[in-house]
């Protein structure tokens, strides 16, 4: 990760939920963001096959209301940090999926959501949390991996 882009996540974190973050987390952060993105780009190919297309449109994606919210949020939150553009480079885009230029404009938002509602989480785990560490990490992941 360019050091331009590791100071932007750090900012990240303190605007959207006062958390410090280093660059062990921000590795781990970005395995998590890759892999959230994935399993959302495999059910919606799962929905655009249901609905026999090939390729997945943002209707496909299962965003449900909270992620919507969160990603919402990112929007006001990215005006201060401007994120977006690194989110979009970080974004995975599988070749073994197809999916159209709606759904590839909403990626780096969609993961920037994932990444608010992943910061209050770190919250909803300790509320006087300053720096996540391993444990909140693996608490974090297993909420979103039953809910995701």
């Amino acid at each position: 990760m360019q050091v331009r882009a590791v100071s932007k996540f750090e900012r990240f974190f303190r605007v959207a939920a006062s958390l410090d973050v280093d660059k062990e987390d921000l590795r781990r952060y970005s395995d998590f963001i890759k892999q959230k993105i994935h399993d959302l780009l495999i059910r919606g190919q799962a929905n655009a096959s249901a609905n026999d297309r090939d390729i997945i449109e943002p209707f496909d994606l299962p965003i449900t209301k909270g992620l919507q919210q969160s990603i919402h949020d990112f929007r006001k939150i990215n005006e201060k940090v401007d994120l977006k553009s690194v989110l979009d480079e970080l974004t995975p885009r599988p070749v073994d999926l197809s999916f159209s230029q709606q759904t590839e404009e909403q990626l780096g938002l969609i993961a920037g959501g994932i990444s608010v509602a992943l910061a209050r989480t770190f919250k909803y785990i300790d509320s006087d949390l300053k720096n996540p560490q391993t444990e909140h990490w693996e608490r974090a992941t297993s909420i979103f991996n039953q809910l995701l």
